[in-house]
């Protein structure tokens, strides 16, 4: 059984060559990551920006690791995933754009 079955972030299934747009936040505005992961036991879970922690948790499988967080800054961030558990380990770059302001129109 796969350790982890999809990767969300606001909500969305993460696909890194969809338009980037479709993530954005403003500044101050909560980002929603979420794994849903498969399998028995328990999994270590963690995102980090930067080399700093953003989450980390350990999940009951099947179960979902949610992480959220905002910025306070404008700017293009790259998240690392990790996964750590029933003998597999998953890892994946998530990017993170913040706006400066909602997008009004």
């Amino acid at each position: 059984m796969k350790l982890v079955k999809l990767v969300k972030l606001n909500n969305l299934q993460y696909n890194a060559n969809r338009d980037p747009n479709v993530y954005r936040r403003p500044v101050n505005q909560e980002f929603r990551l979420q794994a849903l992961l498969g399998g028995q036991g328990s999994a270590k879970c963690s995102f980090t920006v930067d080399g700093e922690s953003k989450c980390d948790a350990t999940v009951n499988l099947p179960g979902t690791f949610e992480c959220k967080f905002s910025y306070k800054t404008p700017g293009s961030y790259v998240g690392k995933l990790s996964i750590e558990g029933n003998g597999e380990t998953y890892s994946q770059d998530i990017r993170v754009d913040v706006v400066e302001h909602a997008w009004i129109g």
